[in-house]
């Protein structure tokens, strides 16, 4: 048998004039690479040498000097640190990569248990692993490439040896990031960090080493392992990316998963996208998703899955971002070129997230180049944008500077009407972002931005808004199991309003919330089954709920102020990512937060038994600095669950339940950026909600088209409401205008989404019901009877159909088409003679609808010519926006006039408007 004859070669060579040199050698080595300095040995000593050539880093230099020593000194000197061994043998120096030749078997080397035919081994005796522990799993080894990892030594009593390594993607060499590594057949596994980093400890000898993900499929490496050693290599994505596909989703990931209702923006996919004024947006992308919906065309805010618009927690890096847009609304505060990944959870919250009801808007700026100086930007209409990356050491630290800028008042002063000449209207927002790699185990990245809008639509006043946010976060990896991740973050908005008139009402009015919250999150890999995540956060509030200052020495405005609001809320969270077995996946997750409201403040205790009014203060309490006023609290589930129905099809269902302790206080049916907060506190409790969600998916032709339909069903508790007339600026005692009541939402979602192709895009359908129910035992406190009503965002009927056609691979043409059911209103339906005068009648609340809301956007998209070598890439776009040039109402309001009520409609873009935009990257 062969086995027999490889054995007795290997005891032939252990007997065969076997002898360590004596011989004595002096040579000095200047900066020579090692393939020079083994010649150069050969030349001056009696022995010849074996060996591969490729087996060498050419950027290895020696700089060495030996004065008479043996050989062998020598060589293990110059091949101490390189993975090559050697083998003196009558004359020769055959030197060996990984391995060791030994003139000896190991004890026990072949045992009773090797049982190996002699046809298994078919690979040159110089190929065969002499590790018994290599030998027995030869029949695990195909004939796919080996990689041969650190360096044997005979000295060595490590049996777990480290392996690391980067991975990055092929096609764009960006890190690979949640990438799950793990040995086959044993509970060594970790996942990469956003490096594509690795590490773990397998065993000495043959392993399997295997990758899985959703987007780049599984993955087997074979590797042999010696000693401490690197393996970094490069995968392709399971699936091409079309940067016409908007909503990016890893194929089959959403039937894989285990959340349900998660929407992914692909951030480099909405250039093709036609939007006003030719402006990249992320979240106005986000509002063709089924359930997402705008409180109105160039409004501020969104309604997800029913709720009111306060009710979503918009991140920027892990800080939380109060008003997202510019231009009241028209355009994002987010620069969509920092921006890497949007992720919106509108079903499936996860436990880490909290303090908001109805979402978690989850938007992270992109890392830093690390290798090279690059950058991107576009001028259009009325913006210009520009974003650089730039390392300052390169794989180490990089740096990310962006800024964008509107000059639509060079525009403005440009138009012969006098009152558009005067008016105001413009914006800026500025990020920077550092990334810096300490060390394998440890990476930093800080996040700074600032936002800040200014317009005038009458002379004599001037609004202002600004955002601010600060963030800090430090990622460690304790080993391969244990990491964690602590974040700092700071957030402000603040808005001013100056009036100067001339009826000697001059006045300065501002407004301040404050955000801190400090977050620790770690991860534990228990294995393949379980993947823990746990941790704990607390987040402080200050409100500066606004302070008038009157304006010049002739001002009859009083200067007045509201005392200041303070909150703690604080959380303890954990989940548990179960595969239960190849059908069903668990994700469990459970949140415990708790809240107190802070003084210094004053706070009144009404009369339990009639309205709550001025009249109805009982006591006036007064709390000093940091004392506790009142504190509300409670557990969090969140539960989601996949089965798979066939290979092709799962059926997912989930449980979330939410506390808010902040409101939104907006007595208009959308949001605008003078709307302030309001903390729970002794006499307004938290929102509550309870959602109820379940999907069926199912992906055809491999992935490519995608379908879901997804159900929900939502009770909210406590909901912030007003009373006719509501002061809500400047209101010490605002609680008496306050009405708290019960909500309920439900709808089903349907989306078609086709993913690659000449013809891309999808199509998407929800049918959605939003109501409110403001009862109370005092009848002045009860709206409608106290029967539910259709709320503010209540849209029943919503489409959405975007798509984009690649004519070649140069020209394209989009489409975008939106329609929603109008908004409801409380109309005029009659008048009567009181006290001599004329009244008005108003019909019951939200009982009459606005008219429907239609859009068709049309783009051409032009690339630029596919040459690899020049100074920049460009790509332009030509769109029109309100192709029909549809009169959608904004708002539906009633004046009265001479004693006539006069009912009005106000539209943002009433007429196309034709855009080109021009777009470089270099």
């Amino acid at each position: 048998m062969k086995i027999i004859k490889i054995t007795c070669l290997f005891i032939l060579l252990s007997h065969v004039a076997f002898c360590q040199s004596k011989e004595k050698i002096s040579i000095t080595f200047n900066e020579v690479e090692i393939v020079e300095a083994l010649s150069e040995l050969e030349r001056v000593s009696s022995y010849k040498f074996y060996f591969n050539k490729t087996w060498f880093n050419n950027s290895f230099l020696i700089s060495k000097s030996f004065n008479d020593v043996s050989l062998e000194d020598v060589l293990t000197e110059i091949l101490e640190d390189t993975t090559i061994n050697y083998f003196v043998l009558n004359g020769k120096i055959i030197l060996t990569n990984n391995n060791i030749i030994r003139d000896k078997l190991p004890p026990n080397f072949f045992g009773t248990e090797l049982t190996v035919e002699a046809e298994e081994i078919e690979e040159e005796v110089d190929k065969v692993p002499v590790l018994k522990k290599q030998y027995l799993n030869r029949s695990k080894i195909n004939k796919t490439k080996i990689f041969y990892i650190g360096k044997e030594s005979e000295s060595s009593s490590q049996k777990m040896i480290t392996l690391s390594g980067y991975i990055k993607d092929e096609k764009t060499k960006k890190p690979i990031q949640n990438l799950d590594v793990f040995i086959q057949g044993t509970s060594i596994n970790t996942v990469t960090n956003n490096l594509g980093y690795y590490s773990l400890k397998v065993p000495m000898g043959f392993n399997v080493l295997e990758i899985a993900s959703l987007a780049y499929g599984k993955h087997q490496k074979q590797i042999v392992v010696y000693g401490k050693g690197t393996l970094s290599f490069q995968l392709s994505e399971a699936t091409e990316q079309l940067e016409e596909v908007v909503i990016k989703s890893d194929r089959n990931e959403n039937i894989k998963s285990a959340t349900v209702g998660v929407t992914k923006i692909d951030v480099k996919g909405i250039k093709n996208i036609p939007l006003i004024l030719g402006e990249r947006d992320v979240l106005k992308v986000a509002t063709t998703m089924p359930g997402i919906k705008t409180a109105g065309e160039g409004a501020l805010g969104y309604s997800v899955r029913g709720g009111k618009v306060d009710q979503n927690l918009i991140l920027f890096d892990g800080a939380a971002i109060y008003n997202p847009s510019h231009f009241f609304g028209v355009f994002s505060a987010i620069n969509p070129f920092a921006t890497g990944s949007v992720d919106i959870y509108k079903g499936s919250i996860p436990a880490e997230f909290g303090g908001k009801l109805s979402s978690v808007i989850d938007i992270s700026t992109k890392e830093a180049n690390m290798e090279k100086f690059s950058g991107e930007g576009n001028i259009g209409p009325v913006t210009g944008n520009l974003l650089i990356e730039t390392p300052i050491i390169k794989d180490k630290i990089s740096v990310l500077v962006g800024g964008r800028a509107t000059y639509s008042d060079w525009v403005l002063k440009a138009i012969s009407e006098e009152s558009i000449k005067n008016s105001k209207a413009n914006f800026y927002d500025a990020i920077i972002k550092f990334n810096y790699k300490i060390n394998e185990k440890n990476d930093l990245q800080a996040t700074g931005y600032y936002s800040n809008d200014e317009f005038s639509i009458t002379s004599d006043s001037v609004y202002n808004y600004s955002n601010r946010i600060g963030s800090i976060k430090w990622d460690h990896k304790f080993n391969d199991k244990n990491r964690l991740t602590t974040q700092l973050a700071s957030s402000q908005y603040k808005f001013n309003i100056i009036y100067d008139g001339i009826f000697n009402r001059n006045f300065d009015f501002g407004y301040s919330i404050n955000e801190t919250e400090l977050k620790l999150k770690a991860k534990y890999l228990y294995s393949k089954k379980h993947k823990f995540s746990y941790g704990l956060s607390s987040k402080l509030y200050s409100i500066k709920p606004g302070d008038i200052v009157p304006l010049g020495g002739e001002s009859v405005i009083e200067r007045k102020s509201v005392d200041k609001e303070r909150g703690l809320e604080s959380a303890l969270f954990i989940s548990n990512l179960f595969e239960v077995n190849d059908k069903l996946l668990l994700d469990i997750g459970f949140r415990y937060s708790f809240y107190a409201a802070l003084g210094a403040s004053t706070q009144n205790v009404y009369d339990p038994t009639v309205p709550i009014s001025a009249e109805s203060i009982i006591e006036t309490k007064t709390y000093e600095e940091n004392e506790v006023i009142k504190t509300y609290g409670g557990p969090e589930v969140r539960f989601s669950a996949r089965y798979f129905l066939t290979p092709s099809i799962s059926i997912k269902g989930g449980y979330n339940r939410t506390i808010q302790y902040s409101h939104l206080l907006s007595s208009n049916t959308t949001a605008s950026p003078v709307d302030s907060w309001k903390l729970s506190d002794l006499n307004i409790e938290p929102q509550r909600a309870e959602q109820f969600s379940l999907g069926l998916y199912k992906n055809f032709d491999d992935g490519i088209h995608e379908l879901s339909i997804e159900g929900y069903y939502k009770k909210m508790k406590n909901l912030l409401d007003f009373k006719i007339g509501a002061e809500l600026l400047l209101n010490q005692d605002i609680e008496t205008e306050l009405l708290q009541g019960d909500g309920k939402a439900y709808g089903i979602e349907f989306l078609l989404k086709k993913k690659e192709g000449r013809l891309n895009g999808w199509l998407g359908y929800s049918y959605s019901r939003s109501f409110v129910k403001l009862d109370s035992e005092f009848l002045t406190n009860q709206i409608n009877s106290g029967d539910y009503f259709a709320a503010n965002q209540d849209r029943p009927h919503d489409v959405s159909l975007v798509s984009n056609y690649k004519l070649t691979k140069r020209y394209s043409f989009s489409l975008n088409f939106n329609y929603q059911s109008g908004r409801p209103i409380t109309y005029p339906v009659g008048k009567y003679i009181y006290n001599g005068e004329e009244q008005v009648l108003y019909s019951d609340r939200n009982k009459f609808r606005i008219p429907d809301y239609y859009r068709l956007d049309l783009g051409v998209n032009i690339e630029g010519n596919h040459k690899n070598v020049k100074l920049a890439h460009s790509f332009w776009n030509i769109s029109v926006y309100n192709v029909l040039g549809r009169n959608n109402p904004y708002s539906v309001f009633f004046v009265n006039e001479n004693g006539q009520i006069k009912g009005y409609k106000s539209s943002i873009f009433s007429i196309p408007v034709p855009t080109i935009t021009y777009n470089f990257k270099f």
